[in-house]
């Protein structure tokens, strides 16, 4: 080899480790805030995963995803924003209920925010509105408190003949005085007695459980937080062994064993929050992308957890649920 090519050569062995980390450091970050555990949301996350790679972004070669799990701890939110805002994400997704997406809005006003937040992000004053949110962020609304009433229904056609039906709410949830009111207002209407039960640690959760017969309780409903998801297994083998049916607000408690379900897909939710995601990475601005929410909400019945439960569900409710599980 001549000394000019052996020369060149050398230059650029010396040059491509730069060159590869300034290729790398040029792939996009998206940060992802969750108040929840990463083994709670292997599904979802994968159904995010697929939103991205729908609008051309796969994790690991044309962007990398920045996850920070809360784990049910709230107050460490504000942290985990603020570490993001710090590793300078492209875009802050926030999951989990409404207090991930207050996080990320006082972390930062110019990083877009693609939030998924169970009720009317306008007033929660995220958005400006649902069509043109306006400033930095924009997102999903599950609607999960405006069919509470439709969730404690349910739980009476399903148990008619049950007595008193508790309600679970965690009071550490931003949220819980909202929730508290939507609900008490929802069985006021259907003219049902409920009793409200404060859970917010796994051993409050067994407490409640094991006070249900003392209480004349009939059955229940769980208001939509993260702690509730964690514990989904835990909920359901208490239920399941002190025989109280249930009604949730996601249809990954009837598969895992819950007697029903009614709500959004989850997993549509999530698909959407990366598309989404994917929009802005491709420069589209958040205040051009309308909240989007859902327009159809799932039926799941589990006829196998009913049938141990000695409950005969009508045959009416078995044609309108969009999925009965043998």
């Amino acid at each position: 080899m001549r000394r000019r090519e052996f020369l060149t050569f050398f230059a650029g062995l010396t040059t491509w480790p730069f060159e590869l980390q300034a290729e790398q450091a040029a792939i996009p970050a998206v940060g992802f805030l969750s108040s929840l555990s990463a083994a709670a949301l292997t599904g979802p996350v994968a159904a995010f995963q697929n939103g991205l790679h729908s609008v051309g972004y796969t994790e690991g070669k044309t962007v990398e995803i920045e996850f920070r799990w809360a784990e049910g701890h709230y107050d460490r939110l504000s942290a985990l924003a603020a570490d993001l805002v710090k590793r300078q994400v492209a875009v802050i997704v926030t999951v989990g209920g409404d207090p991930p997406a207050f996080a990320a809005k006082a972390a930062s006003t110019t990083i877009p925010i693609v939030f998924m937040v169970g009720r009317d992000p306008v007033e929660l004053g995220l958005v400006r509105s649902l069509n043109q949110p306006g400033g930095n962020a924009t997102g999903i609304n599950l609607q999960i408190s405006e069919i509470e009433s439709k969730r404690i229904e349910l739980l009476r056609q399903l148990a008619p003949t049950r007595n008193v039906l508790a309600v679970l709410i965690n009071p550490k949830n931003a949220d819980a005085d909202v929730q508290l009111k939507v609900v008490q207002s929802a069985a006021h209407a259907l003219n049902e007695q409920i009793k409200i039960f404060n859970v917010s640690t796994e051993g409050e959760l067994e407490e409640t459980f094991a006070s249900f017969k003392e209480d004349n309780i009939g059955g229940f409903i769980l208001l939509a937080d993260p702690f509730f998801v964690d514990r989904r297994d835990q909920i359901i083998s208490s239920a399941a062994q002190g025989r109280f049916p249930g009604v949730y607000f996601l249809r990954e408690f009837a598969e895992s064993g819950g007697l029903a379900s009614y709500g959004s897909s989850l997993a549509e939710a999530y698909r959407q929050a990366g598309v989404y995601a994917g929009k802005i990475l491709s420069g589209v601005m958040p205040s051009d992308l309308p909240v989007v929410q859902p327009t159809k909400f799932d039926l799941v019945i589990n006829l196998k957890t009913a049938r141990a439960l000695g409950l005969n569900v009508p045959p009416l409710l078995l044609a309108l649920a969009d999925e009965v599980i043998e």
